[in-house]
């Protein structure tokens, strides 16, 4: 029979832990595993701009009729130019909504095996923990480099050596802020180095942009991205509303193609017709059309100015409350000795913590003090209320035996 030939799949390496941490019930225990924002009561909450789009859009009852292959055509242009900013940028740009971030990823790894004449993609790891089998599911051969020193850093220098040890044809999946699971953002100095190298190898840069907004605020996370498709004739781009926007739910997202006659004159109208072609091809075998819900909401924030000013200040708010806890858990790190987690801490942005601890001193975190995060030490900095940032510094420093920041295997 059919269903005797099969084997269980591994669980899933973050929602397995996610229902592990449910099931803790501890006074205390604090849920660090997946990346969602949560206020200092523990909710996942509405942002107010998405709350009055939602009101709004119930008011008129619009339409649940299909939206087509590529989505809905005002949520791709405001989303685009969101993105991209100048027009001139935004000229050169298809862009087709997808299944959130998760399916711009796989619709732009479907075109590259369509286009690469290698059908490789190189990235940093520890990398997103979907990226390599959402690639390899897609048909492409993955190579992988060193993304962080064993210090915790960025390794610049690592970085560009694989982009110049690419061949002609290659793809570089790169994130374009607030790297998962590491915190690292990649300077502007450093997004110029990456385009000069993709250049030279003849490299497609593509970025994973969904963090934008909750690092060091929108315009600089997103001036790596528009420095790249300033100086390159392709890049491809995978956007997700999830975090921005606080869409997790809604599955809200789209992927774009930059091509045309901007820098190397490469594609044209033509190769951008054919680049949308495709994705439409492959949302059509994938789900064949995205949800509408999510993508109206954005269009209602993003398309009336006193939302989109409101959204924009919640945002910063996000962002600057972030930068808070950081700083608040730095300070307790120092304050209790963990003076060499602090220091690799501090220089981390967004979302997550990339904890310099090792796997089994992430255990001893969960057993003895209930901090549920992932086994390669990342933690889920937008999960701790302000009150339990005291807490965790103690509970971390406790683990870093003799503050020793061990290198992960």
């Amino acid at each position: 029979m059919l269903l005797s030939q099969l084997r269980p799949s591994p669980p899933d390496p973050v929602w397995s832990l996610v229902a592990r941490a449910a099931a803790d019930r501890r006074p205390g225990a604090l849920d660090l595993t997946v990346g969602v924002y949560r206020d200092d009561d523990g909710r996942v909450p509405v942002m107010e701009a998405v709350a009055r789009a939602t009101d709004r859009l119930a008011a008129r009852r619009s339409s649940k009729a299909y939206q087509g292959l590529a989505g809905n055509g005002r949520f791709n242009a405001a989303m685009t130019s969101l993105l991209l900013g100048a027009p001139e940028r935004v000229a050169r740009a298809t862009t087709v909504q997808t299944v959130a971030g998760t399916g711009a990823l796989r619709l732009l790894a479907e075109l590259v095996a369509a286009a690469s004449p290698t059908r490789r993609v190189v990235l940093g790891v520890p990398a997103y923990v979907n990226h390599v089998p959402l690639l390899r599911g897609a048909g492409l051969d993955v190579v992988t480099h060193p993304w962080t020193t064993p210090d915790g850093a960025l390794d610049e220098a690592g970085l560009l050596a694989a982009v110049r040890a690419s061949h002609p044809g290659d793809v570089y999946l790169v994130q374009g802020c607030c790297h998962n699971p590491t915190g690292t953002s990649m300077s502007l100095d450093l997004w110029d180095a990456l385009a000069t190298a993709c250049l030279e190898a003849g490299v497609t840069p593509f970025v994973d942009m969904a963090y934008y907004g909750l690092g060091d605020g929108l315009d600089a996370d997103l001036a790596g991205l528009r420095l790249l498709v300033d100086r390159l004739p392709e890049v491809l781009v995978a956007v997700s509303a999830s975090k921005a926007f606080g869409l997790y739910s809604e599955r809200t997202g789209c992927a774009v193609v930059v091509g045309g006659p901007g820098a190397g004159g490469a594609g044209g109208a033509a190769g951008a017709a054919a680049a949308r072609s495709v994705l439409e091809s492959s949302a059509r075998s994938l789900y064949s059309q995205p949800p509408g819900h999510g993508a109206e909401l954005v269009v209602e924030v993003l398309d009336d100015d006193d939302l989109r000013a409101l959204w924009r200040a919640e945002l910063d708010g996000a962002q600057t409350r972030l930068t808070r806890l950081r700083e608040v858990l730095v300070a307790g790190l120092r304050s209790r000795g963990a003076g060499c987690v602090a220091e690799v801490v501090s220089g981390q942005r967004g979302m997550f913590l990339q904890l310099p601890l090792a796997p089994s001193q992430m255990e001893l975190l969960r057993v003895e003090h209930g901090v549920h995060g992932m086994p390669g030490g990342r933690i889920n900095l937008a999960g701790v209320p302000a009150q339990a940032v005291d807490r965790l510094a103690a509970a971390v420093a406790e683990v870093a035996v003799d503050d020793v920041v061990l290198t992960r295997p």
